[in-house]
């Protein structure tokens, strides 16, 4: 998939771990995680809005398109 999740860049940056992260939002560690490592296959806008005020950040500064990382996953 092209999209590409920064979250991890963003927690560093805010000096916060996932796990403090998911505490402060109310979602699991484990969906959390998922999302980070790009594996969810979508997010709800109440958990992108959560994520984006608990890092004072926007939608732009967690998410990106690199088409280069473009992959067929309909196998």
């Amino acid at each position: 998939m092209a999209i590409v999740i920064t979250l991890d860049h963003m927690l560093q940056q805010r000096g916060m771990t996932l796990s403090e992260l998911a505490g402060r939002i109310d979602i699991t560690l484990a969906n959390l995680s998922i999302l980070k490592t790009g594996k969810a296959r979508a997010i709800r806008f109440s958990t992108l809005d959560a994520i984006c005020r608990e890092l004072r950040c926007t939608p732009g500064d967690l998410l990106g398109h690199d088409p280069a990382a473009t992959q067929d996953d309909r196998a």
